[in-house]
């Protein structure tokens, strides 16, 4: 790099990615030009006259060295919820993660009990029009017995369809450590907002330090799957129960619209730059 070289940031790092994955055909605005003056990319001029970019040696250490650090910063936790979220888009679903989603609870089991995870929050002002084949929908406001609640699914997933009835919305909560399991099976409104938003909800058990389970597939309520981590693998250890939903609550989609595109698994190995 040479002294008139502008530092790198993550911009940088994400455009030397995509530069590396693709053909290298040049952006030409003021990002590459500190790429090309910090020697991270090259230009290349093909047989045809056609020109192109090449990530030198340089950027590959640069590429290898941010990947390392961002790897190493990754808690546990983290690592499981990247890990699930790219199952997820194997099987052909697309997956959010750090999602914030309004539920309906019956006041009966939403109680005194409240955590970062579960929180009561004041009913729509006004109703929501969707627009449907049959005509508008309205989304009803919570009922007397019932309360809003914002949700924080570590993944919430759905399938890729055009057809609402076929999205089969599912939510993954993720544990790894046991104190927080067992805490967390304390709180009935978590589920049960969890299972208002979704189809089918799963736990996703990780390893202590000694590679041990930190739960047993019994312990987690019958309303919800079980999978654990073995040697680095997820395996199902109890399905999860399944009910038909028709469609998503319009709220729902609008919370997957302002979250972005969701994960692609060749993004994920290296996000985030």
């Amino acid at each position: 790099m040479s002294d008139t070289a502008p530092p790198l940031n993550r911009q940088h790092h994400r455009r030397l990615r995509e530069i590396y994955r693709s053909a290298g055909w040049p952006r030409q605005d003021m990002l590459e030009v500190e790429l090309l003056a910090a020697g991270q990319v090259e230009r290349v001029l093909s047989a045809q006259g056609h020109e192109t970019l090449r990530v030198t040696d340089a950027g590959i250490q640069t590429l290898a060295r941010v990947f390392a650090s961002n790897k190493a910063a990754r808690t546990p936790h983290e690592a499981l919820v990247e890990q699930v979220a790219l199952a997820m888009g194997r099987a052909g679903r697309l997956a959010w993660r750090g999602l914030m989603l309004r539920a309906q609870v019956p006041h009966a089991v939403l109680g005194a009990s409240t955590s970062p995870d579960i929180v009561p929050v004041s009913a729509p002002t006004t109703q929501v029009l969707i627009a449907a084949e049959a005509g508008p929908v309205y989304e009803a406001p919570a009922g007397p017995d019932q309360a809003w609640v914002m949700a924080c699914p570590d993944v919430f997933s759905i399938r890729h369809s055009s057809v609402e009835s076929y999205l089969e919305p599912v939510v993954h909560e993720i544990k790894v450590n046991r104190a927080d399991l067992l805490g967390d099976l304390k709180k009935p409104a978590k589920r049960a907002a969890y299972l208002g938003l979704a189809s089918a909800c799963w736990y996703v058990l990780g390893q202590d330090a000694k590679g041990r389970s930190i739960g047993a597939p019994d312990e987690i309520p019958p309303e919800c799957g079980v999978m654990l981590m073995d040697a680095g693998v997820l395996k199902v250890a109890r399905e999860a129960p399944r009910r038909g939903m028709e469609r998503l609550p319009f709220h729902v989609w609008m919370a997957l619209a302002k979250a972005g595109p969701a994960l692609r698994e060749d993004e994920a190995a290296q996000q985030p730059f």
